[in-house]
């Protein structure tokens, strides 16, 4: 099981809506077998596909309970292959809980809990706060790989620089495997001010770009209206750009994991 984190220590970057799009796109088109995380305590994961309840377990008892079932935690979506792992705002005190603990482990308790279900599926992507805590260490101590979406306005490349240190200091001392596949530009805009911005970033030696950028359409937020629970955009509206976009992004992904593992096969 590939795990995949998702992550951006700024707001509104449709850090959701591409967690959320890129598993649903690998479940049903590529027809893998995914679990996708909610790491946030607003839960907003869960409630796009129907799952947010307080009343049950949660990911936070993958942080505070020794020897957790995973089966009674993970949900089934309304997608083939696709499960969820809800949250909600019992999440805060779980963070609190771990950092208060002086005798387990603190930031290996997704990874050793997941080692439960690693046959069970294909992928596994988690969508993360907009914060370093617990659960967020965690996380990526869990990943393989980290992808960050950004929306390129004036306050686009704030918590970069954060966030690298970050992940360098888990890498460092947890997890030499993970990798920054790149940053994902969401909510994207053809003008004058988002080329420049965009020409940056492309620029930048802090992270890898991603080829695909994300358009701004209207039917995402549409999406995130329909019915009870919420749909991914290529179920509410594939033909719409940033459905077309979705598509390319998760191609471009796959073809960056393949042409690594060929490079390693000639080695």
């Amino acid at each position: 099981m590939k795990v995949i984190s998702i992550i951006n220590l700024k707001g509104g970057v449709a850090k959701t809506i591409s967690a959320a799009n890129m598993a649903h796109i690998l479940s049903t088109v590529h027809k893998k077998r995914v679990l996708l995380v909610d790491n946030d305590k607003q839960g907003n994961i869960s409630k796009m596909f129907g799952l947010h309840d307080y009343a049950a377990d949660s990911i936070s008892e993958v942080l505070t309970v020794r020897g957790v079932n995973l089966d009674k935690i993970i949900k089934p979506t309304q997608f083939p292959n696709l499960d969820v792992m809800p949250a909600n705002m019992s999440l805060i005190s779980a963070n609190h809980k771990v950092a208060l603990d002086m005798i387990r482990p603190k930031q290996t308790r997704f990874r050793a809990a997941f080692k439960s279900i690693a046959d069970k599926y294909d992928y596994c992507i988690i969508d993360n706060a907009p914060d370093i805590n617990m659960s967020t260490a965690n996380a990526l101590v869990a990943s393989d790989d980290v992808i960050i979406p950004i929306k390129i306005d004036r306050f686009a490349f704030d918590g970069l620089a954060e966030l690298k240190e970050r992940i360098d200091e888990i890498r460092w001392e947890h997890n030499p495997g993970l990798k920054v596949r790149g940053c994902l530009i969401t909510i994207y805009q053809k003008n004058e001010s988002n080329k420049q911005r965009e020409e940056w970033l492309r620029g930048q030696n802090i992270f890898p770009v991603f080829n695909t950028k994300i358009r701004r359409t209207e039917k995402v937020n549409e999406s995130t209206f329909e019915g009870d629970a919420q749909s991914p955009i290529l179920a509410y509206s594939p033909r719409c750009g940033a459905a077309q976009d979705y598509l390319a992004f998760v191609e471009e992904y796959l073809r960056i994991k393949a042409e690594e593992r060929n490079d390693k096969n000639e080695l």
